[in-house]
């Protein structure tokens, strides 16, 4: 068996609402998933839940043989700095900071000092197309470009699996498929899992496999799973 990360029967509920009706989910090892569904549907719960930011009213979730739902907040939080990679649908970057710290902040949070954090983060930029563009603060980046930091930065810390929202709901189609191109081949060649929430099917084809989340369950071959 090669699955990275399993969730199983993972329920959640947001008042009356069922956000999670009892999902199971297993993920490979270097496998890119997509998990599609209209708004609303859990998909991003599901997300959440898998990623240890939010904890399921039941069910588990593991990584690599581990329980992680079960963790406290600080060690979910260490789990998301060292195991886990995120990018979002505006990239999240800090104005304040370079590229180059951007993508090394992890590293740093993590207690790397800042100079070989920063020598690492310079390893990504000539892989995504950065070339030169370690100093640029965000404001003077293109969309494109600060996704493919924000891709840098979550691989950076060479995670067992990073999950994308929405990763290119913000760009062009041409810059969101260049986008999905540099997302899915990075996590590959650095091993690991990649999780993508879309509703786009453009994005969702980048991806070895999709499964569609409705009204909080999964649908395979247009059944409740």
């Amino acid at each position: 068996m090669n699955d990275v990360l399993v969730g199983r029967a993972l329920a959640k509920r947001f008042g009356q609402t069922v956000a999670l009706g009892g999902v199971d989910i297993a993920v490979r090892a270097g496998e890119a998933v997509a998990i599609m569904g209209p708004s609303g549907s859990g998909k991003s719960t599901l997300l959440h839940c898998l990623a240890g930011i939010m904890k399921p009213d039941g069910g588990e979730v593991h990584l690599l043989g581990r329980r992680i739902d079960a963790l406290g907040e600080r060690k979910r939080s260490a789990l998301r700095r060292t195991r886990f990679g995120f990018v979002f649908q505006f990239g999240q970057l800090l104005p304040e900071l370079p590229a180059e710290e951007n993508v090394a902040l992890p590293l740093m949070l993590g207690g790397v000092p800042r100079t070989q954090a920063v020598r690492q983060a310079r390893e990504w930029f000539g892989p995504l197309g950065l070339h030169s563009m370690e100093s640029r603060r965000p404001g003077e980046l293109s969309g494109g470009q600060a996704q493919r930091v924000a891709i840098a930065r979550a691989l950076v810390t060479r995670p067992a699996v990073v999950f994308a929202d929405e990763p290119t709901g913000a760009l062009d189609q041409q810059t969101g498929q260049e986008t999905m191109r540099l997302l899915v081949e990075a996590t590959k060649h650095n091993d690991a899992s990649l999780i993508v929430v879309t509703h786009d099917p453009n994005v969702a084809a980048w991806c070895d496999r999709t499964v569609e989340v409705r009204d909080g369950r999964l649908l395979v071959s247009g059944a409740y799973a």
